[in-house]
């Protein structure tokens, strides 16, 4: 959906949830801005149980004019557009409208009335971090500057810092770009973030702070904070990573249809982002990055599939099959046993690349933000990156590039939901891929062992001992036949893709030795080193 597509209607309210957060009201107020200067009629409105109280919230709205009107009657608009949530939800109060449409960031709601909606006037990008992303997105789509209008670049920025814990809970790029954009009032925005806290919110941080559970051996930390702002969860996650014996920590909160998750972690073989991930898998969402990530548990399906857990039980069940579930390989060390693994060479399918040298000169530091994350890298005249079929990014020796692959003048198009872009760490500027890739096909002559993984598998890679690559069961490992440690994980789809069989399976002992994966140590933090950012 674009925006445009909404602009043949004169009379226009914007609706977000009831008793509405932050994210809402800046979602509600882009979306209100951008109709006003079209010279549409437009409303901007919420309902529930009594107008917004929160001492963040007033300040919010009258700091930077948001005209959102509490209503608990509304005659029919010609169009209804819900902002940060869906007509009919629970969590909405539903006025009677000739069209409506909806703009979210949500799980898309079987209880809603989406089916009221006409097909074309949904935006949902339940990937997202905040709904002040989505609308961001699509108000640079019909070309609203936002930047142009402080106020609103404020509310949208403070949206997505409420909606993410503090930024902690970003992990869509999207949502960076939005965090980067901005250029919101500095001075407005830190009375914003400084008013987050009552002192009865002050009360139940301290509380739940008092009423923590540490499993010693796992040294995790399982905290419950009773219904609050859900940016508490952030603040008590932060302070509980900072104990001695605890590396990682879910702090969660019961909201009216589920669990709200919050996670964090100081280890470097677990990303709090997938904690997030398998505490949530089939029943709810859940997403961040290495150190902070957040989560979602709906109550319908935890009762279904966890029949007699608590959320307590859950969890501790939860973290001990995680720690179970994984192995971990360092390649750069690594003696892969190759029994068992077939060679496959790369088919000549089209691939991307960029030689970041034709980017920006060489010595810029560079941020390479991705679908599957950010990567940090130095510009030099060696260093290519490439750009498979999914758009996913990954860097390359000049040298072996030229072994690999063989330049063609055939045009390169990105397909991905998003297109990877390299940003300045000197001045901020940024640039698309899309207007530097070039096109290369495999030579096929260098060859890969791989085979299938039957468990979770963490690679630390010859080019990045900090930050593992992911495979999931039924993924490939796979390995270089001109270099051994160059070990990384391909997934099963991708690989299906774009590798043919070539040769044989090595037998036992024919190459390469057997190498042991690391054991797991997990002791306090105190006694080894601890990465955080």
């Amino acid at each position: 959906m674009q925006l445009q597509d909404l602009e043949q209607f004169e009379q226009i309210v914007i609706q977000c949830h009831d008793n509405p957060d932050a994210d809402a009201l800046a979602s509600g107020f882009g979306l209100y801005r951008y109709f006003f200067q079209k010279g549409k009629d437009v409303r901007f409105i919420y309902s529930g149980r009594g107008k917004a109280g929160k001492s963040n919230l007033v300040l919010m709205l009258s700091a930077l004019k948001i005209p959102a009107e509490y209503v608990t009657n509304l005659e029919p608009p010609e169009l209804l557009v819900m902002a940060d949530c869906q007509y009919g939800a629970g969590n909405t109060t539903r006025f009677q409208a000739q069209n409506v449409a909806v703009i979210d960031h949500h799980e898309r709601d079987d209880r809603a009335a989406l089916s009221e909606v006409p097909e074309g006037f949904t935006e949902i990008k339940s990937s997202y971090g905040s709904c002040a992303t989505v609308v961001w997105q699509l108000l640079c789509g019909a070309g609203f500057d936002v930047n142009a209008d402080p106020e609103l670049a404020t509310a949208l920025y403070y949206g997505l810092y409420m909606d993410t814990g503090q930024l902690g809970d970003i992990y869509h790029p999207m949502d960076k770009d939005l965090r980067d954009a901005l250029h919101y009032d500095r001075g407005i925005f830190s009375q914003l973030k400084n008013t987050n806290l009552s002192r009865m919110e002050l009360e139940i941080a301290g509380d739940a702070l008092l009423n923590h559970r540490i499993l010693e051996q796992q040294h995790f930390a399982i905290v419950k904070v009773k219904p609050c702002d859900l940016n508490i969860l952030g603040i008590v996650s932060d302070f509980v990573l900072q104990t001695d014996v605890v590396n990682t920590c879910v702090i969660y909160s019961t909201l009216p249809d589920g669990y709200k998750l919050s996670f964090r972690s100081c280890e470097k073989e677990i990303k709090a982002s997938d904690l997030a991930s398998f505490f949530t898998a089939g029943i709810g969402s859940g997403g961040g990055h290495a150190e902070k990530a957040g989560g979602f548990i709906r109550s319908d399906l935890f009762a279904e599939r966890c029949p007699g857990d608590t959320p307590e039980t859950y969890f501790e069940r939860r973290i001990a099959e995680y720690l179970r579930s994984y192995e971990v390989i360092y390649a750069k060390d690594y003696e892969i046993d190759l029994s068992g693994m077939k060679r496959y060479r790369k088919k000549k399918l089209p691939l991307g690349f960029v030689e970041l040298g034709e980017v920006y000169p060489a010595g810029t530091p560079l941020l390479v933000r991705t679908l599957e994350g950010d990567l940090e890298i130095n510009v030099t005249d060696d260093i290519y990156l490439m750009v498979g079929i999914q758009g996913e990014v990954y860097p390359i020796r000049a040298e072996k590039f030229a072994r690999t692959y063989r330049r063609t003048d055939e045009p390169y198009t990105v397909k991905t939901e998003y297109i990877p872009s390299v940003h300045n760490r000197l001045d901020g500027t940024v640039r698309n891929v899309s207007g530097f890739v070039k096109s290369c096909v495999p030579t096929g002559e260098t060859l890969v062992y791989a085979k299938k993984i039957d468990r979770q598998t963490k690679i630390f890679t010859a080019w990045d001992t900090v930050n593992y690559m992911l495979g999931n069961p039924g993924d490939m490992i796979a390995a270089r036949t001109d270099d051994t440690h160059d070990i990384y994980i391909i997934e099963r789809q991708i690989f299906g893709q774009t590798y043919e069989e070539n040769g044989e399976t090595e037998k036992p002992g024919e190459t390469g030795d057997a190498g042991d994966v690391r054991e797991r140590q997990r002791i306090p933090k105190h006694d080894r080193e601890c990465r955080r950012t």
